[in-house]
């Protein structure tokens, strides 16, 4: 092969969200710290190629994301990693924490514990704590102590030219989100209804941005809101969610870092406690236990310690490479798959 560039992956999914580990082949990427390299990675022409490479077509696809595994930097780190997405390089996720557990326990790149094994994940945002269940060599499900998550402003109006003024609560759970009632757009969170509602997420995340600047007290790496995020309750106190995601899709597992961000909500309101444990159910029917499990503070925010508990599931092995003669080594995206915002790549 003349290949001059190869990338190993992993694949997983946790709940239906795929988060493939790049395990081998991982270049250097510049920085001190996770949060340095997470900038590096979305502000160096050399890092765009990187995440263009993996997470565009011919290579890439818009659904998923692409973690890469790092030297951990934190002296209680066991693995370190980076999210890499189609519009940028992300600094936290849940379902891609389990991912990243789920693949280093089963690849045998950290060492499996029967009946658990705790592993400390490092991120832009801080650290994540995995408590993996393991039976037989699988690892059956992960518990993860979230980073602190905050409200930045609860009940911010938008004006919107489709659904008239709205209301959204900007927080943080490890990236920033608005995090929208989905009523208020005259839609429910179910698959036949997951066009609509990218489409609408991709509308207020747009208008967000451009009327409302967010960036975390502590670590300025972290900045703008990365999601929207559609909520509901069901009768029996479910919490049902979709969080959208460029370049309009909707992310299939019902997502640790909004679910983080909706319990400083909760919490805010007077509507959760220390200890309160409740359901979080996808736009597919997959679910993630969310619980409260401290308080503190962020530069002086009150916050919140949130767990998220959901499954992985390895499914392939991949080696993505690159011939040297390819004509698209930056790949592409078309409107066809990826939707009109397509057109700015």
């Amino acid at each position: 092969m003349r290949w001059k560039r190869t990338i190993q992956l992993l694949d997983v999914h946790a709940e239906g969200e795929i988060g493939r580990v790049a395990i081998g082949g991982v270049p250097k990427i510049p920085g001190d710290t996770i949060a340095a390299q997470l900038h590096w990675l979305n502000t160096d022409p050399k890092g765009d190629e990187l995440r263009r490479f993996l997470c565009l077509e011919p290579r890439g696809a818009p659904i998923g994301s692409v973690n890469l595994l790092l030297p951990t930097r934190h002296p209680e780190a066991d693995a370190a990693f980076i999210i890499l997405q189609p519009d940028q390089a992300h600094a936290s996720s849940g379902s891609n924490s389990i991912c990243v557990t789920t693949a280093l326990l089963e690849s045998g790149i950290v060492e499996m514990k029967e009946p658990e094994t705790i592993v400390t994940l490092e991120t832009a945002a801080g650290l994540v704590k995995a408590t993996a269940t393991c039976r037989d060599g699988r690892c059956e499900k992960v518990r993860l102590t979230m980073v602190p998550s905050f409200v930045h402003e609860l009940d911010v109006g938008i004006d919107t030219p489709h659904w008239g003024r709205i209301k959204a609560d900007i927080c943080y759970g490890g990236i920033f989100y608005a995090l929208v009632d989905v009523g208020q757009i005259g839609l429910t969170i179910e698959k036949a209804n997951a066009a609509g509602l990218v489409q609408a997420g991709m509308i207020l995340k747009e208008l967000i941005n451009r009327d409302i600047k967010v960036v975390h007290p502590e670590i300025p790496a972290i900045s703008g809101v990365a999601y929207v995020m559609f909520r509901d309750t069901e009768a029996d106190g479910t919490v049902r969610t979709c969080t959208t995601m460029w370049p309009g899709r909707a992310d299939r597992s019902p997502c640790g870092t909004g679910n983080s961000a909706n319990l400083a909500t909760l919490y805010a309101r007077g509507k959760a406690k220390v200890g309160d444990v409740f359901t979080s159910k996808s736009i597919i029917g997959s679910e993630f236990e969310v619980g409260l499990q401290a308080v503190t503070e962020v530069a002086g925010r009150p916050a919140v310690i949130p767990t998220i508990t959901g499954r992985g599931f390895t499914f392939g092995l991949t080696q993505v490479a690159l011939d040297p003669f390819d004509p698209h080594p930056n790949g592409f995206a078309l409107t066809d798959v990826w939707g009109p915002s397509a057109g700015e790549i």
